[in-house]
């Protein structure tokens, strides 16, 4: 079954009546279960779960000892273009924000690399505003050269791709894709894009489907948590996830929960995710995908992230700017704020104090089913 058929089926679904419906029986049954269904997933999510909060953790924390040992990746962005086509209101890049736009060159991807190079990380994340003009798949290509003079592992978190574009990228270089669906609702996301080619949310949707077909050996989803009601979304970016594992049994699979950050404009978020909300979303997702890999990103603050550590988190980022321009004398208007501003040194030392191994550099790893098992 297509994901956009599977998508359509849970979106008309009950969320909120089949959840408050569960009883604590069901939620206790899919917290010891092998293998989860999507009601099983569902259940965890649900207001019964609450209560069993201790419980999921010790789940979970064994889950991801089971299949991660105690190892965290360490990786950080690197902004090379604001220039976006897009009217998201939430999101200071969006085009009708009065924002200095740069566009770095090849000699400034190649002064910001540097700077990152020398804190020891050699996975990069680099990132575009959504603009084929702004960064064309040409301009991609010759930035992911000059970032591979410093890092073993380039993903990228553009605008969505074809699968011939997404080819050369891998061609170039690139192994891993990131891409957040923002909201999971059709209607919520036509209303929150009304300008730019993110207007179409199945072309969204399926790029990273289109970037596994093209070769692409990792990739990252999920939803910009307060932009739909929270259940649903953390639901359907789980089934999202599934469906590309069990398609592309080869691609290491990973979410992230980011929640909103404060930004340019009045945009405020439509729900609220607590701590203990997003707590209780993060452990059903590893109940139910024990093998995905969990990304906790710099929008949390640095206790928040280091308590829920051992909870299914598997990689973090550290040392991060937000900005075009970032490690220069003249960063651009950042993204959004970021809460955990420390080094990648004080991240390292952070988590050796709390008993787990930070990997400076990516695995190129075969990842089993059944056990933590990595191959250099």
């Amino acid at each position: 079954m297509p994901f956009t058929d599977l998508l359509n089926k849970f979106a008309k679904f009950d969320v909120e009546g089949y959840c408050a419906s569960t009883t604590v029986n069901q939620v206790e049954r899919a917290i010891n279960k092998s293998k989860l269904n999507e009601y099983d997933f569902l259940a965890l999510l649900s207001p019964a779960a609450q209560g069993c909060l201790e419980q999921m953790a010790v789940r979970a924390r064994d889950l991801t000892k089971k299949h991660f040992g105690n190892v965290i990746f360490l990786f950080t962005p690197i902004y090379v273009s604001n220039i976006c086509d897009n009217f998201c209101p939430y999101c200071s890049f969006a085009h009708q924000n009065k924002i200095e736009r740069i566009h770095l060159d090849a000699n400034e991807i190649r002064h910001e690399a540097r700077r990152i190079s020398g804190t020891g990380l050699r996975h990069i994340l680099m990132l575009t505003g959504e603009s084929r003009k702004g960064a064309s798949t040409r301009y991609l290509k010759e930035s992911v050269k000059v970032l591979k003079e410093y890092f073993s592992a380039i993903a990228i978190e553009v605008y969505p791709l074809e699968e011939s574009e997404y080819a050369q990228l891998v061609d170039a270089g690139v192994d891993g894709l990131t891409i957040y669906q923002e909201t999971y609702n059709r209607e919520n996301y036509a209303d929150l894009h009304k300008g730019g080619p993110k207007q179409s949310f199945d072309f969204r949707l399926l790029a990273p489907q289109r970037a596994c077909a093209a070769g692409m050996r990792s990739v990252t989803v999920g939803p910009l948590l307060g932009l739909g009601e929270p259940v649903k979304e953390v639901f359907l970016s789980g089934l999202h996830a599934r469906h590309i594992q069990n398609t592309f049994p080869s691609v290491e699979v990973s979410v992230s929960f980011p929640r909103l950050r404060p930004q340019v404009g009045i945009f405020e978020p439509r729900f609220t995710v607590g701590d203990k909300q997003f707590v209780q979303f993060m452990t059903a997702f590893k109940i139910f995908m024990p093998n995905a890999g969990f990304t906790v990103s710099t929008r949390e603050s640095a206790q928040f992230r280091d308590s829920v550590l051992p909870l299914g988190v598997t990689k973090m980022s550290a040392g991060v700017s937000t900005s075009v321009g970032g490690r220069s004398e003249k960063p651009s208007e950042p993204q959004f704020e970021i809460s955990d501003s420390r080094t990648v040194e004080q991240m390292q030392k952070s988590l050796r104090e709390r008993g787990f191994a930070p990997v400076m550099h990516d695995w190129n790893f075969s990842l089993t089913r059944d056990s933590s098992s990595f191959i250099d």
